[in-house]
């Protein structure tokens, strides 16, 4: 019986290549934006977690820790160098994203207090965040069509209000309606917006909803 030869793995690991540099980082933050829409801070937090990848692959690769942890320390503020380099070149525009994703999250069926919540995480400062969504949903009476439009489509992604199924009752249970406004509560719409939007008849919600999406 011929011997059998030593399984190779099915996933070897790489080998650990030099710490990023300036060429290599400037490099993956621009194959990063071409792919991708990005604040100035996520393209930072981008470039940070690839230097910490390389520390915690040198660590494991079992390089001294003191150096890798000095390394990696060294070349950290290189992310937000290489991150405001594009802002500068106009490759990376804060509030024309905010602008954008206000609008999408919108169409999806976000309220105004998760849109700002979402921007916020993005690292988009709070003054660029209501400028933004103020020139990509409006103010006043825009901006509360908005908000019930958007509390609209939350309720037909639920079959909730308007967009309950013919089969079922006119009126909910009382433990039905108490879920339902807390899904509304939790997503950030307030009881006003939220009854408006159930209570809504349903040729004039789907007219709502079409509005809205055709001007986003």
């Amino acid at each position: 019986m011929s011997k059998s030869m030593p399984r190779r793995p099915d996933n070897p690991p790489r080998p650990v290549g030099p710490p990023p540099d300036r060429a290599s980082l400037r490099a993956a933050a621009e194959a990063h934006i071409a792919r991708f829409a990005a604040t100035e801070r996520g393209l930072a937090q981008v470039l940070e977690r690839r230097i910490t990848r390389w520390g915690r692959r040198a660590a494991e690769d079992g390089q001294d820790s003191t150096t890798v942890t000095e390394t990696v320390n060294r070349i950290r503020p290189l992310a937000g160098e290489i991150a405001h380099e594009m802002v500068e070149l106009g490759a990376v525009n804060d509030q024309a994203f905010a602008k954008s994703r206000a609008a999408r999250l919108t169409r999806s069926g976000r309220s105004r207090r998760a849109v700002q919540a979402q921007l916020a995480a993005k690292g988009i400062a709070p003054d660029e965040a209501t400028q933004a969504m103020e020139e990509a949903l409006g103010d006043d009476d825009a901006a509360r069509d908005a908000e019930l439009a958007a509390a609209l489509i939350f309720a037909r992604k639920r079959r909730a209000g308007p967009f309950r199924r013919d089969t079922e009752s006119a009126d909910m249970p009382p433990e039905d309606e108490i879920r339902i406004y807390s899904a509304f509560a939790r997503a950030g719409f307030s009881h006003t917006v939220a009854e408006k939007a159930l209570s809504m008849d349903p040729e004039e919600a789907e007219t709502r909803i079409f509005t809205l999406k055709a001007n986003l």
